[in-house]
């Protein structure tokens, strides 16, 4: 399958339609078309491999009975399929009734099944923009090429529709994090089969397809595939991200994706039963927004504040089981901020969890849709911290990421990998003796992030700033200085006399 191709085709023929406007409302089209197509190859599937299986989706609106034919005589298209598909197909498969041929209202979709409910709730969710049916033929007809239920076009799908997320790269990269973060953090987290997962701000999926993939590479068995299927679960407030993500699920084999339309902050962090916690917890939660009172009223007086970040902490924390694991995304406000409710998230993180590692990301991983500086937090609920290592990524002098040109990879990663089993401190080298003393990575004993008000601004890039000297000290400095410099000219000078035997 030619993947740019396939892409710049999809693009191409949506542009020539009036209705559609925008590259979110592009994909937008795309993500509906492109669920019901793997809903039905999905139902295909499970017809022949389980034993009196019934489709979910009515007969006459699986993709099968409108979107296939065997000639194109027999497509549906133009007018014919844009009435179709706006007052039956939506109208149908969201659950409503359409009109009959005596007029009257029926309902063919009527299943209260698990799968049925997704369809029904994508299917509200979405919408049909396109006004040109033979367009609207062509695009369906494009996905029609596609058996996701073989090997290699499905993998080679997969590609297709990461690359299509990237084009969602905008909003402080709100839809889309870095492959090379998420595959990262899941690594160091290591989630085991058995294992609950659970992103409470998935996005389009990419911690929980990761967090897939590493179980996957334990080489399960089949049972232990059965248990996969309900072993994630997945938050998502906004509702393109939380379609793409549905879809993205089920492109990895989750035949029923727990994934939630909805604002996982809503729910009283107090309130959370033993059956609503996880084992492993991987998030890269929005940051910069700002919630509103009747929500942050859901967390501890405490602690609350109206940052989307810090609140996300806090349920991180209220639902992680004992003995689990957590790796999480976190921009630089929560690590050095020092007003009463940060300093509280911070001392319950550090008194209640074991916050081992912090690693101090480069701000360009997120350029250029944010320059915020991130920071990847790892913690366990098996005691309390007694140490925490910090560590910063530098890059090469002059090297910058973009997620347009130039974006991280997971060999980026690499020299940490090697740091992370086997952990030393590393002690900037300092230019001269005015400069602050700074590291690279070191191990910071609990009794000093608790003397510096929990700060946890530890291994922070290099600043330009200098100790400031007393006027005495700044001279006696110079003299030493001079001295020195004299010295050093003196002896380059002598060697090169004694070259020339002068």
């Amino acid at each position: 399958m030619a993947l740019l191709a396939l892409i710049k085709r999809l693009q191409d023929i949506m542009r020539n339609d009036a209705g559609v406007g925008g590259d979110e409302q592009r994909l937008s089209q795309i993500i509906w078309i492109l669920f019901l197509k793997v809903f039905d190859d999905k139902e295909k599937e499970w017809e022949f491999t389980k034993e009196d299986y019934k489709p979910v989706i009515p007969e006459g609106y699986r993709w099968r009975d409108w979107a296939t034919s065997t000639s194109v005589k027999e497509q549906m298209t133009g007018e014919e399929l844009i009435d179709f598909v706006n007052n039956k197909l939506f109208k149908a498969l969201s659950g409503d009734a359409i009109k009959g041929e005596k007029n009257e209202e029926i309902y063919l979709f009527t299943n209260m099944s698990k799968p049925a409910l997704l369809v029904k709730e994508f299917m509200r969710e979405s919408s049909n923009f396109m006004k040109n049916g033979v367009l609207l033929r062509q695009v369906i007809n494009e996905f029609d090429e596609i058996d996701f239920n073989d090997g290699g076009d499905r993998h080679a799908f997969n590609d297709v529709y990461e690359t299509l997320l990237k084009g969602l790269q905008k909003n402080n990269g709100e839809f889309f994090t870095p492959r090379a973060i998420t595959t990262f953090v899941t690594d160091k987290v290591d989630p085991k089969i058995g294992e609950k997962v659970a992103d409470f701000a998935c996005g389009t999926g990419g911690f929980l397809v990761d967090a897939l993939e590493h179980m996957k590479r334990q080489n399960p068995t089949i049972e232990q595939l059965d248990i996969m299927q309900k072993s994630f679960y997945g938050v998502e407030k906004k509702q393109l991200p939380y379609m793409l993500c549905a879809t993205n699920m089920m492109l990895h084999d989750i035949e029923e994706p727990d994934i939630l339309h909805g604002n996982s902050l809503e729910q009283d962090v107090r309130k959370y039963t033993d059956d609503e916690k996880f084992d492993v917890i991987l998030m890269n939660p929005p940051y910069g927004g700002s919630e509103l009172e009747i929500i942050q009223k859901n967390f501890p007086a405490e602690l609350r504040n109206s940052e989307t970040a810090d609140l996300f902490l806090i349920e991180m924390m209220y639902r992680l089981n004992k003995n689990g694991r957590c790796g999480v995304v976190l921009p630089d406000g929560i690590m050095f901020g020092s007003d009463n409710s940060k300093t509280a998230i911070k001392r319950k993180l550090v008194e209640e969890f074991n916050l081992h590692t912090v690693i101090r990301l480069p701000e360009s991983c997120f350029a250029p849709y944010t320059s915020i500086t991130t920071n990847l937090l790892f913690f366990d609920n098996n005691g309390a911290t007694t140490e925490t290592w910090f560590y910063r990524f530098d890059l090469p002098e002059g090297q910058k990421f973009s997620m347009k040109k130039n974006p991280i990879t997971r060999e980026d990663f690499s020299a940490i990998d090697k740091w992370w089993d086997n952990r030393i401190e590393m002690k900037d080298e300092k230019e001269n003796n005015s400069m602050t003393e700074t590291w690279k990575a070191r191990k910071v004993p609990i009794s000093e992030i608790i003397s510096s008000n929990y700060s946890l601004d530890f291994c922070g890039f290099p600043k330009e700033e200098k100790i400031i000297l007393s006027p005495e000290e700044t001279i006696a400095n110079f003299k030493a200085e001079r001295e020195r410099l004299n010295q050093l000219m003196d002896a380059k000078l002598k060697a090169i006399l004694d070259l020339l035997e002068v």
